[in-house]
This record gives C-alpha cells, structure tokens and sequence, in this order.
C-alpha cells in the first residue's frame, strides 16, 4: 500500500518517539516525510490542521504527537491532559479521513489499562475495571484514540491501526524535572546530586542552563540552585525519590518502538489484526477502483454479525521484560557512577503496582525488541551527556 515515494505525516515529528520514528523510515528508504513543529502546526486547532491536510495532502498519517508527563503533571493538568490530547486526536484522525488517508498509526500508551488488571496484561483487558487514578484523564483519552481508529475501520474500512507502547526512554528524551517520565527524571537527579557532592558547578550550571527548573538556570546563584533542587529531591549525594520502589515497570528503547510501529506501519492492516480478508471491500461497500463508499451505512456498529463483536483490535508494543523501580534506580546509579545516598519517600504516591504487558500478538505480527535495559539505560546517559555538550 505504501512505497518510497509515499507521503507520510510524521505528527510529534520531534519528540522522543517520533524523532525515532523519522529516523526509522529514512533509514529504509522513506524520504518524502512531512513534520511540523508544535509553533508551525497547532493540532489542538482544528482550521489549522484541516489547513495543513488540505495542502499536503499526505498518503499515510503517524500520529505520535502528545500531552504528556509523569505522575506530578498528570496530578496537576488533569483538564489539560483530557482536552489537549482528545483535540489532538479528534482533528488529525477526522482530517485523515476526510482527504483519505491511506494507513493511519496511532500511538497510545499501556496505561490504558486497568489499574489492576490480570498480569501481563492482554489486549482484552481493556475496560474491565477502573483505571489508575493519577493518570485517568491521560488514559480516557487514549482509549478514546484507539476506539477512534476502530471505530473508522469497522464503519468506513479504513486502515487505522492503533499501537500502545509501553514506558518508552531514549534519544530526545524530556530530562525536564517539571513534567518528566521516571528513567529521565530519575537519571537527571542523580546526576544532579553527584555533581553537588563533587562541587562540579560548571556541569551544575551547565545542566542548568540547558533545561532550567522552575525558571532558575546556571545564572542563578549557588544557593538558589540549591534550593529549587531540593524541591525536587536533590541535594548533596542524597536522592529522594517518590514512593516504595516496589512498583514493577517494563521499559522499551525509544528507536526499538520506532521500529515496531514502522514495521506495524509498512506490513499490518486492520485485517490482519482481526483475521478478515478483504473486510473493506466484502462488508464496506468498496467501488471498483478500491475506494470506500462513504455514504453506504449498512451494518453501521460493528455489521458483520457473523463475527460477534470485534474490539480491542490495538497493539501492545513492549519487551514483556519488567523490575521494580529500586532495581531501576541501582542501574542509573551504577551507570552515573553516583556513590550517594538513595531514598523513597513513601509518603508520596507509587502509581500502578504492575505494569507489564503481554506481547503475544505483536510477536505474531512478526517483529520482537532488541535493546534490553541495562544495555538502554547506559545508553540514555551517554545521549544525556552529549546533549549537554551541544
């Protein structure tokens, strides 16, 4: 369906997966890409992205553009993470559909999944029980994407398939203190507290420069670095970071999930996910010359009576590998060299107990990880690092 010369939008073309994703395809050969950054292109503005379909007009959509952020954030902007994400969503899949969009890859993410569900959690149990409280809004959201693209498949036969990574780290990672993941974050702080204790201020102020905290940089005096640090859990060799450790998190390298969602791109259609051949064309009204009659409405809700319900055709993309959150922080010590003090403040919430994924079906699909952890989180500080230097 889709070749070399094929125009394809790569939507959070910057960001820490769809950098990735980018680079994926231009490595295999796909150099007719389309990105724009948040200031050229607000997908939160309808015209604008209606505007911007109608002049590029591209043949395949990756929509891996987000509001996104850790525990704090998602505390915080619980309006914003609902809203921002759903106008994202709602204009760009309603605009690939109206200038007919060939293939569409959607990026969610496994928090969509209850907060106790059975682990490691399948496809299938997606709304079974209620979410973790402190990322609900983030979550409805997502599942409203992935409902989208089903939706559009099962009423139009379309070719929207949606993918949920699990806890994604790597290049162009947000190491921002403010709205940051767990690795970044983590890692960050470490960093931070060893240089502290090493009285290393010209890294400090660098590290400062580069991505400043609460507006205070490396122009600030001593103390006031000092002090906005702290508020973070970062002081002289000692880290306090939030909760028990106990929790189980799974990792995947940022450029292994490019490389899933490229692979699920070129190869997978919506009827391999749920084992219908030619399901455009047999149920959806297909004309002669392959495109979709959009005003047949027969079977609207799901019309193929036949196969029962279909749902919960999305991906879990992930390494099916998990270790607690103290595991993970004994790997970024080892790998930052920090010989300090760890701490878990277990005052502070823990997030989901457990969040490790079943990755049957994207393994059937044909594609497996490659990056384990301890290999990803040496190479994340190296990025890290480099990135200070530029």
């Amino acid at each position: 369906m889709l070749n070399k010369d094929s125009k394809i939008y790569v939507a959070g073309h910057r960001g820490l997966v769809g950098s990735a994703i980018w680079n994926n395809l231009k490595s295999r050969g796909y150099n007719n890409l389309v990105g724009r950054t948040h200031s050229e292109l607000d997908l939160t503005n309808q015209a604008a992205v209606k505007k911007f379909f109608d002049e590029e007009q591209p043949d395949a959509v990756v929509l891996a553009a987000a509001f996104v952020g850790g525990i704090m954030a998602n505390s915080l902007y619980r309006a914003d993470f609902i809203m921002q994400n759903m106008k994202m969503q709602c204009n760009v899949i309603g605009e690939a559909y109206a200038h007919r969009v060939k293939k569409l890859l959607f990026l969610g993410s496994t928090c969509i999944y209850p907060k106790n569900a059975p682990q490691p959690m399948k496809e299938d149990a997606l709304l079974t029980s209620p979410l973790e409280y402190t990322n609900e809004e983030y979550a409805i959201a997502k599942i409203a994407g992935l409902k989208m693209c089903e939706s559009y498949n099962l009423q139009y036969g379309t070719n929207y398939i949606a993918v949920m990574p699990t806890n994604l780290y790597g290049p162009n990672d947000n190491f921002h203190l403010e709205n940051s993941h767990v690795m970044p974050a983590m890692m960050r702080k470490v960093y931070l507290a060893k240089l502290i204790h090493d009285n290393n201020w010209d890294a400090i102020c660098t590290d400062m420069n580069k991505r400043p905290v609460e507006g205070i940089t490396g122009s600030n005096s001593h103390q006031e670095i000092l002090d906005v640090l702290a508020k973070y859990g970062i002081y002289n060799n000692k880290v306090e970071l939030w909760g028990t450790g106990t929790p189980l998190r799974e990792f995947l390298w940022s450029e292994d999930m490019a490389d899933a969602s490229v692979h699920v791109l070129l190869n997978v259609n919506f009827s391999d996910i749920i084992g219908i051949e030619k399901y455009s064309s047999v149920f959806y009204g297909a004309k002669a010359d392959g495109a979709v009659d959009r005003n047949n409405s027969e079977g609207r809700g799901g019309a193929i009576p036949s196969l029962g319900e279909i749902r919960n055709c999305h991906i879990n993309v992930g390494t099916g590998k998990e270790l607690t959150i103290r595991q993970l922080s004994e790997l970024v010590v080892k790998v930052v060299g920090f010989e300090g003090e760890i701490v878990f403040n277990t005052s502070k919430p823990d997030g989901t107990p457990r969040k490790l994924i079943d990755v049957t079906k994207l393994h059937s699909l044909g594609w497996t990880h490659k990056v384990e952890i301890d290999e990803g989180v040496q190479k994340l500080f190296d990025w890290y690092q480099q990135s200070l230097a530029e």
